[in-house]
């Protein structure tokens, strides 16, 4: 029987655990509003560049964002998770962010500009 530890945010993993998620740096190309969406939502566009190309994303942060405002920044997502059908919209990569003091979404980006599709590790 095995146990499992935990650590002070949750159940440790492996580090070959960590390993497999593919978390890429892109540059939005496209951002537009999705009412489509449950919940207010921007459908993306995200360009990871090469192999990767550009890939479709919904994310839920236009408390702290504007769709123009996104064009040309820099983000990180998770580009090796299956599709998942958002409304109308197949979502391609799971854009990150993490909370504010208010709990509403921040995306996760470089301080300065990176070669698009850049592995994080």
């Amino acid at each position: 029987m095995s146990q499992t530890k935990s650590g002070p945010a949750g159940d440790f993993i492996s580090i070959d655990d960590f390993l497999k998620v593919d978390v890429r740096v892109g540059t939005v190309v496209e951002a537009a509003p999705f009412p489509e969406a449950r919940k207010p939502a921007i459908r993306l566009v995200i360009d990871f560049g090469g192999e990767i190309g550009r890939k479709k994303s919904s994310a839920q942060i236009t408390v702290n964002y504007q769709p123009e405002a996104l064009i040309g920044r820099q983000v990180l997502a998770v580009v090796n998770f299956p599709p998942r059908q958002i409304g109308p919209m197949m979502s391609e990569v799971l854009t990150l962010g993490v909370p504010d003091a208010s709990g509403q979404v921040m995306l996760i980006s470089p301080d300065r500009a990176v070669p698009d599709g850049g592995a994080l590790y």
